[in-house]
């Protein structure tokens, strides 16, 4: 719309007023910069262009052309340095894969800062937790950059479905939610895995630098049960929980585990037998104790915790 006495999102202007009080726009002038440009104009003032970009992805903006958002009624008398879409795309066109990594350290950068100004990461001086994880997002553009085949899970399913795979980092707390640390944009058929230890070590160091003095707890499931993130976990001296993939040694491992050794789990529809009081549950666990890696430079040994699950297949034996 285009009346001047209206504001559309005024919830930006919290928002964008709490990103200057943190630094965002200093972090961008300090360490984004494009030099070498094809269009001349193009690499002029990055603050200015890349906080209107986030103020409009804030606003709900999803493409170039929707960045027109924060531009429309009373929003220019509202916010300063305000550019139009044409001049955003212009701009965003002359990224490198340099430049993405520009952009990953403001925002570790910024995330430190907010975490010195609210309460965004509140207790991570007692316990900080980093979850890493890959997803797959379609394209429908023919030409997109970098889009491939790569597999996920719909409904439960494999597909194999054309996209972009980014790899995302999270700090979470006992108390705070999720917030991203990092992520990095890959093409589809990339692998879960691929570049997972760099990953891992730039949150844990953010995780420091936002204040965690206490203990540090990296997850992931198979894709990063690798020697890569946890030989990165064994080097800053944190905590690791990851899943490994099944093989034969893994196999061995829980062979080897005794009969006795096994505890039910307290899932819904656990019960409690009336004449022993024991739990009979369709899951258990149990735990040895296991080198991974083994073939690596870099062998680990650790707890191996093995869930064990009834197979519905053969309910006449418990666990076959």
């Amino acid at each position: 719309f285009d009346d001047e006495n209206l504001v559309s999102c005024a919830g930006l202007a919290p928002v964008m007023g709490l990103a200057e009080q943190t630094g965002l726009s200093e972090l961008v002038e300090e360490k984004v910069s494009l030099e070498s440009v094809r269009v001349a104009s193009a690499g002029v003032n990055p603050a200015g262009k890349i906080t209107t970009i986030i103020a409009g992805m804030a606003a709900g903006a999803d493409s170039i052309d929707d960045l027109q958002v924060v531009r429309s009624g009373g929003m220019k008398r509202l916010f300063g340095e305000v550019y139009a879409p044409a001049t955003l795309g212009q701009f965003l066109r002359e990224f490198t894969h340099g430049h993405a990594s520009q952009l990953a350290s403001v925002v570790r950068a910024h995330l430190v800062a907010l975490a010195e100004r609210t309460s965004v990461l509140a207790g991570i001086e007692e316990q900080a937790y980093i979850d890493i994880d890959s997803l797959l997002r379609p394209v429908y553009g023919k030409t997109k950059q970098g889009a491939s085949f790569g597999h996920t899970k719909i409904a439960g399913k494999q597909v194999l479905r054309k996209g972009l795979s980014p790899l995302a980092v999270t700090i979470s707390t006992d108390t705070a939610a999720p917030v991203l640390a990092g992520i990095r944009l890959r093409a589809g058929k990339a692998g879960s895995g691929r570049a997972a230890g760099s990953m891992v070590t730039a949150a844990i160091r953010t995780a420091r630098d936002a204040g965690s003095a206490g203990t540090i707890l990296v997850r992931g499931d198979s894709a990063y049960g690798t020697s890569a993130v946890v030989t990165a976990c064994l080097r800053e001296r944190v905590q690791f929980s990851v899943v490994l993939a099944k093989n034969a040694a893994v196999s061995r491992a829980i062979e080897a585990i005794a009969d006795d050794a096994w505890t039910p789990v307290r899932y819904p529809g656990a019960v409690t037998d009336p004449d022993t009081g024991e739990l009979i549950s369709d899951a258990e666990v149990a735990e040895t104790t296991f080198t991974a890696f083994a073939s690596t430079d870099t062998p680990v040994t650790a707890r191996l915790v093995v869930r064990r699950v009834r197979d519905q297949a053969k309910l006449d034996e418990l666990f076959p």
